[in-house]
């Protein structure tokens, strides 16, 4: 199986997917899968704007909406997870995860799929140690502080991925683990970017939790982005124990290593994604004590029974089958002809996706934080930003070094190479 990994997309899709296209042109092969490593900027409107967390002069409305409204579809199966610039009202209507538009899935906010025979884990968003235990208890529309932080990692979606056994092929990121420039050329990475030194040597550059999925799930491949450079590393998990092999890309812009190209030991095609049995039972059992508060979840609540849980699992699944709901608008469309209607977006939308989710594993439905048993939403008190427990990689610049440089057509097969 040959598998495209990119960085951070920034609603770039038409020039990667062309990138890919021209690549499997010009080296006569086929490319089964498209991963993406986060702020992938799923804009379906001018409304949606709203909720992405960019500087005014990067809210555009780039390419995605096309894939959204048809008017294009994603010539490759593509699935991808959260960064800290996304469209967070959409993301959030998909929080188990779903078609964001047709062969375009969002792998939720922690999630695992199954591609063919290989199994794809995944975290959205990137760490913020404020926030982490913390529940998911913003709510649309959002205000200046919750529109940051609902892309701040939660010890809950991290808690349900630490439950997963079975192994994994794969694992997305869009922070990078802590400390994994331990096992590469950090040397290299401070000539590049200078401002990370300090960050590597107080051990504050990445994700805490990625560190500790990382240590628990070792998967064989470990993709992020984030950064906006290219490193890679390999972590020995003990002596004699398994490899993963760690790959940070760029974004999406002329001369940048944002693409990768690795082929992975699979069985035969054709190949779709389809659930994934042992993240289902874990979804299933955790979904009682969705935090919805600022309160942290009370994990001490469950009682973990996977294998009976698995058991109802895969009764469902051999009367349904295993492939993910079908994609339906939730919203209308861009239309560029027509007039801005931006602002006018308040509240939620029940996907339907998403409804048929939860009544498939006969679960309640949480997200619009509406339900009267739980307790009052609220917030927590607001925090100074720039404070003391504030790392500066959090808020990468878009515009990195790059502000003047056009978002051109990219077709250049020599920035794209593969991993043994």
């Amino acid at each position: 199986m040959k598998i495209a990994v990119e960085g951070c997309m920034h609603g770039d899709l038409d020039n990667v997917y062309a990138t890919l296209l021209h690549l499997q042109q010009s080296e006569n092969t086929t490319i089964d899968l498209l991963l993406c490593c986060g702020d992938f900027q799923a804009v379906r409107n001018e409304d949606d704007l709203e909720s992405l967390n960019v500087p005014a002069k990067f809210k555009a409305m780039n390419s995605f909406w096309k894939y959204y409204s048809g008017q294009k579809v994603a010539p490759i199966p593509t699935i991808f997870i959260g960064g800290n610039h996304e469209a967070s009202n959409y993301l959030w209507e998909l929080y188990y995860g779903g078609w964001a538009a047709p062969n375009i899935y969002f792998l939720g906010f922690a999630g695992v799929v199954k591609f063919g025979n290989i199994r794809i884990g995944g975290l959205s968003g990137i760490y913020n140690e404020r926030h982490y235990r913390l529940g998911h208890y913003e709510k649309l529309p959002y205000n200046e502080g919750h529109i940051r932080s609902i892309y701040h990692v939660r010890e809950y979606d991290v808690h349900k991925l630490m439950q997963v056994e079975q192994p994994l092929d794969i694992f997305l990121t869009h922070d990078w683990p802590c400390g994994i420039t331990d096992y590469g050329n950090w040397k290299e990475l401070v000539r590049q970017k200078p401002y990370f030194e300090k960050e590597i040597q107080d051990r504050s550059l990445g994700s805490k939790p990625a560190a500790e999925l990382l240590q628990k799930l070792k998967p064989p491949y470990w993709f992020s982005a984030h950064l906006h450079c290219k490193f890679a590393a390999v972590v020995q998990h003990g002596e004699g124990g398994p490899m993963t092999k760690f790959l940070a890309l760029d974004k999406c812009l002329p001369g940048r290593k944002f693409l990768q190209i690795v082929e992975i030991e699979s069985e035969p095609g054709p190949y779709e994604i389809q659930f994934d049995e042992e993240w289902l039972a874990i979804t299933r059992k955790y979904n009682s004590i969705f935090p919805l508060t600022s309160k942290p979840a009370n994990f001490r609540e469950i009682q973990l029974d996977k294998q009976e849980c698995m058991q109802w699992i895969r009764g469902k699944l051999q009367q349904r089958g295993a492939k993910p709901f079908e994609f339906v608008q939730t919203v209308r469309g861009y239309d560029p002809s027509l007039s801005s209607s931006r602002g006018s977006y308040t509240g939620h939308h029940r996907n339907p996706q998403t409804e048929a989710f939860l009544q498939f594993l006969e679960l309640k439905y949480y997200l619009d934080n509406a339900m009267e048993t739980r307790d009052q939403i609220h917030s927590p008190p607001m925090f100074i930003a720039n404070g003391p427990s504030d790392h500066n990689y959090e808020d990468i610049p878009i515009d990195d070094v790059d502000e003047l440089e056009e978002l051109s057509e990219v077709n250049d097969a020599d920035k794209v190479t593969s991993v043994p």
